[in-house]
């Protein structure tokens, strides 16, 4: 319902509450109808024999809505009168929005009589806003409007053009647009106003100068858009000019585009002199007549600035609208500025100079008298000095010089050389620590990746590393391989967002992690949920430690753990393209993973899937940059490396050369990681594996069956060290568990111990007291083996330990899965 005060509307054409177009009716002071007229009847179906007589809650309201009617009842006998939207029960039992104005009338007899005018509520709110526009337009708006008559003397202006023109807005009637504006400037905008009169084709958004007569020194640029008016029949009314001041924004696109210039023609090379000439030619005409570039000695043979003053300076560049001034110094000369020149004074005190009027600066003489007076004989009168800043080192200066413009430097064009000479610095920084800078990069880099991936009888594992083109950068790109507990093997393969020695150092952080996380035998979604909080935590402390270098914005990772002895591979990514997968008879997939968010959003869940793996499958993890080169779309890159994989059986080194083949450029644009690797199967005789029932008798029962299997694999030397292992172990899983207990032994390069139960508990290694009877267990396992450790699954956790295998004559088995 709307709440309006009662308002007086004239009855335009669009007028909803006009009588040709309004409902009505009639109530008396008691609410019955008395009145009801044929628009009222087509409204709302109802005709008068139906309501004459009745009250009007009896016949309009729909009981649903008796406590808003009843409001604006209330709020319309208390005013006299109201104006607002109510909801009507038409004669088919619809709720209809009606539109209604409210008026009291007295009658003969001292009784009041309430007239009731009513249209459909979307006529009558449209009908509101569209005179609330129009009153803001002329009362509110910040865009002047100016209404002219057919002969363009102005018929009205709004308070926005009598502010622009200086002169009250009810002094504005009859005049005409020259009466405010200088003459050149009011031809050209009545010439444009008279074609809209005779074309009706509308002016939209056109630029144009404007200097005011009160101001005419002032330079305007103005946007100009005018149409057409015409009334019902067509007739031309005149015609409406909307007028804005945009000099701040033309000179703000005017300035940006100087720089759009800039930024693409300075620092098109790693060369010191081809930036400072860059700089020098971007400069003049636009800026300047004449600009020169001296850099500190060091910085011209690519060395750090030196600190001594006064600096040596070298002529690197000189450019000028015509030929340069004889008295300009060449190329390649070098000099000391006095420290009270403007030069001097620039680079002591590391900010720009502005000298408006050349021969009042008293510093400018003492540089060279007799060259100053040649020069101010030739015209010279302004000039900009401003730093080469870059890292917070001064590399040089720029004097920007004018002697044929008669208007002299002001502040926006010492904006705009600071601006040049801002981009010219890194520029010319660039060039001279590039290589420095980047050799150090690849170094970090490479000192963070594997140098070498570790053997594993779960698979066999060939990669490639391949950086990316020297321009653009290291890049956050990583891969690797963990063993994990149990003969599993965790593989993994990364990129963090962006390039450079930042994101090469964010990628060592998150690898460090995932090798502790690893280490934790987590599954590979708690991995991922873990990774994302630590980027997310990077970013925060980055952000709140040094705001002014690259942020972590995120990184893409995919984990997948592979178990040799159930063949399957639990994976899960986040934000990471999926993985392939080659079974031995050459079928190529992409497994529909859970593609889960980048690393660093933050809040999401990750997901993870398990795959069964043939032996001989041949699973395949990359980065995007894969994918993304020469410039190709997904499915194009994925059909591809599909095509490249589904060549019959070889070596992973030919595999990893035939991907590199297909989809790689000479040059890469981003690192590249490829990791393949072909799975193993642990024989079934390499694995034993027993329930034993939660029973004080287990740890009996599973030491007979170590025993045995021990004597079985010709192991019997290793049984009295394996039982004390197993005892304890099933010990505490019967003292803490509840459900059955699981044993198994695994005989590869180790031999591994693991008791699986249904308890979540875990357990610590302490120093028993002298005075405990218990507490002793998980000490003598850590005495006995070489490593243990624990891993929870979902329904319960297992209790690991592994054990060296005596040394067998002659030399081990290389491949012992296979035996």
């Amino acid at each position: 319902m709307m709440d309006t005060p009662v308002t007086t509307l004239s009855e335009g054409p669009d007028d909803p509450f006009a009588v040709r177009c309004s409902a009505s009716a009639l109530l008396d002071d008691r609410g019955r109808v008395v009145g009801w007229s044929k628009r009222a009847e087509a409204l709302l179906g109802y005709s008068s024999e139906e309501v004459l007589g009745r009250t009007a809650c009896d016949v309009l309201l729909d009981p649903r809505d008796e406590d808003v009617v009843m409001a604006a009842v209330a709020a319309c006998v208390s005013a006299g009168g109201w104006f607002g939207v109510l909801p009507v029960r038409d004669r088919g039992g619809r709720r209809v929005e009606v539109g209604c104005r409210v008026r009291a009338v007295a009658r003969a007899d001292g009784g009041t009589e309430w007239v009731l005018v009513g249209a459909p509520a979307e006529q009558v709110i449209q009908w509101e806003t569209d005179r609330s526009v129009l009153d803001g337009m002329f009362r509110r708006t910040p865009i002047g409007i100016a209404v002219h008559a057919p002969d363009l003397s102005l018929l009205r202006v709004n308070r926005a053009i009598a502010r622009f023109g200086g002169i009250p807005a009810e002094h504005y009637r009859g005049l005409r647009t020259g009466d405010f504006v200088v003459s050149r400037d009011a031809e050209l905008v009545e010439a444009k106003l008279r074609r809209v009169l005779e074309t009706g084709e509308p002016l939209i958004f056109t630029e144009q100068p404007c200097h005011l007569r009160h101001d005419p020194d002032r330079d305007l640029v103005v946007s100009v858009s005018a149409f057409r008016m015409q009334d019902s029949a067509g007739r031309t009314l005149g015609v409406t000019q909307m007028v804005e001041d945009v000099t701040d924004r033309y000179r703000a696109r005017r300035r940006l585009a100087l720089l759009n210039e800039a930024g693409a023609r300075i620092g098109t090379t790693l060369d010191v002199e081809r930036t400072a000439r860059e700089l020098a030619d971007v400069a003049v005409t636009e800026l300047a007549d004449c600009v020169s570039v001296d850099l500190l000695e060091p910085v011209t043979r690519g060395q750090e600035p030196g600190r001594e003053t006064p600096a040596t300076v070298v002529r690197a560049a000189v450019r000028s609208i015509s030929e340069p001034p004889s008295v300009m110094y060449p190329v390649g000369h070098t000099t000391q500025f006095p420290p009270e020149a403007p030069q001097g004074r620039c680079l002591a005190e590391r900010r720009p100079v502005l000298e408006p009027v050349l021969e009042l600066s008293p510093g400018w003489y003492s540089l060279d008298p007799a060259k100053a007076e040649r020069v101010l004989e030739l015209g010279v009168h302004s000039l900009i000095v401003v730093p080469l800043i870059a890292r917070g080192l001064v590399l040089g200066v720029v004097s920007l010089w004018r002697w044929q413009r008669p208007e002299p430097f002001e502040e926006d064009d010492l904006t705009l050389a600071e601006e040049f000479a801002a981009r010219a610095a890194v520029c010319i920084d660039n060039a001279r620590r590039y290589t420095q800078q980047h050799q150090a990069a690849l170094a970090l880099q490479r000192s963070l990746l594997p140098r070498e991936v570790p053997e594993h009888p779960a698979v066999e594992i060939d990669h490639r590393y391949l950086p990316a083109d020297a321009t653009a950068g290291v890049g956050g790109d990583w891969f690797d391989v963990i063993p994990l507990s149990g003969l599993r093997v965790a593989l993994v393969v990364g990129d963090v967002v962006g390039h450079g020695i930042h994101a090469a150092a964010t990628m060592g952080r998150l690898r460090t992690a995932v090798h502790t996380l690893a280490n934790l035998d987590l599954p590979p979604d708690e991995v991922l949920s873990h990774l994302d909080d630590l980027v997310d935590r990077l970013a925060a402390e980055q952000e709140a430690t040094d705001e002014h270098a690259p942020q972590v914005v995120g990184a893409t990772c995919l984990y997948a753990v592979y178990d040799p002895v159930s063949r399957r591979c639990a994976l899960a990514r986040a934000g990471h393209p999926p993985p392939a997968v080659v079974t031995p008879d050459g079928r190529v997939d992409f497994p529909e993973l859970p593609a889960g968010p980048p690393l660093g959003l933050g809040g999401l869940p990750f997901e993870a899937a398990e795959l069964e793996l043939p032996e001989g499958s041949l699973l395949t993890l990359y980065t995007d940059g894969l994918l993304a080169a020469h410039r190709r779309d997904l499915d194009e890159g994925l059909a591809q490396l599909r095509g490249a994989l589904s060549q019959p059986a070889r070596s992973l080194g030919d595999i990893c050369k035939a991907v590199e083949d297909a989809l790689l450029p000479e040059r890469p644009g981003d690192d590249i990681a490829l990791l393949t690797a072909r799975t193993r199967c642990l024989a079934e005789n390499k694995v034993a594996t027993w329930d034993l029932p939660a029973e004080a008798t287990a740890a009996a029962e599973g030491r007979s069956l170590v025993v045995a299997q021990l004597n079985d694999w010709g192991l019997a030397e290793m049984a009295f060290t394996t039982e004390l292992i197993v005892s304890e172990l099933i010990t505490n899983a019967y003292r803490y568990s509840t459900g059955p207990v699981t044993l198994r032994l695994i005989r590869d390069r180790h031999l591994i111990c693991e008791v699986s139960d249904t308890s979540s508990t875990s357990p610590h290694l302490r120093h028993a007291a002298t005075t405990d009877e218990g507490g002793r267990g998980l000490f003598l396992i850590a005495q006995l083996t070489e490593r243990w450790g624990t891993r929870y699954v979902r329904n319960g956790k297992t209790i690991w330990a592994e054990q060296p295998l005596p040394s067998v004559p002659g030399g081990a088995d290389p491949h012992p899965s296979r035996a």
